[in-house]
């Protein structure tokens, strides 16, 4: 259903349906549910995607896993310049969809991919061209750094592909077509695992080529799901590319994009600087170290796969519902996305936790790194009662308009807490990575408790960017 389409009648009785009966299914409760379902699966194919290198590695050695793994986080670290559009894109292309500015919506799709598809060529060439230095700084050194710099090379050099990917399926998502970027990461899952079992173990006929294999085979995915979701897009959500932009560049969309990307973009640069900075301290400790937190951030991420889906879901419907000017809507759809995402949140974790023992047993045979994941994985669930109140109002202030506050927030308790605390009681005081990951829980749930004071605060609201079109 494309809430773009309700009339104004259904639009005013959205608050009230749902806060409704139990059992009374609303409008937007069924858009949330058609959307949540399709990210779910989407965001978990993408996960699978990145943490396939890792577990099939996995196969060949530790400290193979461990240099990929930094070099992974770098790599991602850097598609934070890609957001600073897709952020932008998603929250206008919803707004604009929900006060019925279709045009508007189609422009704001040509100046996105123009944009990234030249900051990811310059992004491209940088990691090609800075693989030695980059991983030289994050401490790496022999065959660790021999093989992290031949993975960020090859995946680093098409770094461009994966910029237009994220653009495109912001479009689709946002214009309540979840289901065809969920289509496309399903088929180039599965070719990146048959990929990599080809051309890391040499099967098949292939070249055994390690962690190089591995890279060649994410890298050719990516290119392939840039391509699909292109057709899909061009096919069925934007009539034709919006040439006109080229004649007269479009400075308010431009402009608009800026406003809501960079400090979008920033909270998540934040995050991802603190968590290279936490890497490089944990590098000191050992590579068994390393390797236990490269193995717990791909099993953990399954944990809160689901928060991500509903939250990514809830802030499309409260950005539809602000370009629509109904605030009280929103308001009660964050509230009541909170609720859900916490409450599997934390079903997931413990389950993760018990499973920890069986998991690391088919990763490893390390002791050390087995005792430090199973340890880890217990820790996380005291974390992940922040973590999904967390993830949902970023995405729900930033869909309101409210673009500034997630930042901030960020960039005091994550660098306060989760890094200098990290370093006081995992270095300082001899606590090592279960101290570290201790001062990870607590800034979590520091954040979640002031994003809940926001929005009951309510100080979000009339921060749209449609009011002043309508």
């Amino acid at each position: 259903m494309n809430i773009a389409n309700l009339n104004i009648s259904a639009v005013a009785s959205w608050p009230s349906r749902i806060a409704g009966r139990r059992g009374v299914k609303s409008p937007l409760r069924r858009e949330l549910r058609s959307l949540t379902l399709p990210i779910l699966v989407e965001t978990l194919l993408i996960m699978t995607l990145g943490a396939v290198d890792t577990f099939m590695l996995s196969r060949h050695s530790d400290a193979s896993v461990a240099a990929v793994g930094l070099a992974n986080q770098m790599i991602t670290f850097t598609f934070i310049i890609f957001e600073v559009i897709n952020l932008g894109t998603s929250v206008l292309c919803s707004q604009y969809l929900g006060a019925r500015m279709r045009d508007r919506m189609e422009t704001v799709v040509g100046v996105s991919l123009v944009v990234n598809l030249i900051s990811g060529v310059a992004v491209s060439a940088l990691l090609y061209a800075y693989a030695p230095e980059i991983l030289t700084a994050l401490g790496l050194d022999g065959s660790m750094l021999a093989e992290g710099v031949s993975y960020m090379e090859i995946v680093g050099a098409f770094a461009f592909f994966q910029a237009l990917q994220l653009t495109l399926s912001a479009v689709l998502r946002s214009n309540n077509k979840a289901v065809y970027p969920m289509m496309v990461i399903l088929v180039v899952n599965c070719l990146n695992i048959l990929g990599n079992y080809m051309l890391i173990f040499g099967e098949f006929g292939a070249p055994a080529l390690g962690v190089r294999g591995a890279a060649v085979s994410t890298a050719t995915c990516r290119m392939v799901a840039m391509v699909i979701l292109a057709v899909i897009v061009f096919r069925t959500t934007v009539r034709r590319f919006p040439v006109h932009i080229f004649r007269r560049w479009p400075r308010e969309e431009f402009r608009n994009l800026m406003k809501i990307g960079l400090p979008s973009a920033g909270e998540q640069m934040s995050y991802s600087c603190s968590q290279l900075v936490i890497a490089y301290v944990i590098t000191s400790l050992g590579m068994e170290s390393l390797a236990a937190r490269t193995y717990c951030v791909n099993i953990i991420m399954y944990v809160y796969l689901f928060s991500i889906a509903i939250s990514h879901a809830g802030a499309i419907s409260v950005g539809h519902l602000v370009g629509a000017g109904r605030w009280q809507g929103a308001y009660l759809m964050g509230r009541y996305v909170m609720r859900v995402a916490l409450t599997w949140t934390l079903v997931f974790s413990v389950a993760i936790a018990l499973a920890g023992t069986s998991i690391m047993a088919m990763l490893t045979e390390n002791p050390e790194i087995t005792a430090l994941c199973t340890a880890i994985l217990w820790i996380d669930v005291a974390l992940e009662i922040g973590r999904p109140v967390n993830i949902l109002f970023v995405n729900v202030l930033q869909a309101a308009g409210d673009v500034n506050y997630p930042f901030y927030v960020g960039l005091i308790w994550m660098w306060s807490v989760a890094v200098v605390g990290a370093y006081l009681f995992g270095i300082t005081f001899g606590f090592g990575i279960l101290g570290m990951w201790w001062m990870f829980a607590l800034d979590e749930n520091i954040r979640a408790i002031v994003f809940i004071r926001r929005w009951e605060s309510r100080r979000w609201q009339h921060k749209g960017f449609t009011a002043a079109l309508a």
